[in-house]
């Protein structure tokens, strides 16, 4: 009985050290998984988006980029534009909103997240969520 007792306190001391120094990749791993708690949590009170509303009027401020497959701009550096089809309308919410607080920095995007009221964002999620990836 002595050594099982003994063997499970090194085992728990063991455990608890390696836990105590978290490495980077660990860190990275809880910030990201913070970061998608914190938008599943937002999602309950989101808006309900109108995917023929967006479709009829509010795209064409995104399809010139998103809806290119492979697509690069030169503005504001040469980078990859990624497409947004089939992404969680929740995350296209929350990236809006985050560009039209200046949270993320993308200057295009920071323009044009501007000029959209929340259901703009929750029409345009509900129309970018429902398409195929």
């Amino acid at each position: 009985m002595s050594i099982r007792f003994d063997a499970l306190l090194f085992a728990t001391a063991f455990a608890l050290a390696g836990a105590a120094a978290p490495t980077l990749a660990q860190e990275k791993r809880a910030k990201s998984a913070k970061k998608v708690e914190a938008e599943k949590a937002a999602a309950p009170q989101a808006q309900a988006g109108d995917a023929k509303a967006a479709h009829d009027g509010k795209i064409a401020m995104c399809i010139g980029c998103h809806g290119i497959p492979g697509y690069k701009t030169a503005f504001p550096e040469v980078y990859h534009v990624p497409r947004i089809a089939g992404q969680q309308p929740a995350y296209l919410v929350n990236a809006l909103k985050a560009y039209k607080t200046g949270e993320r920095p993308h200057p295009s995007m920071r323009g044009i997240a501007a000029s959209l009221t929340d259901q703009d964002m929750a029409d345009l999620a509900a129309y970018y969520g429902a398409l195929a990836k």
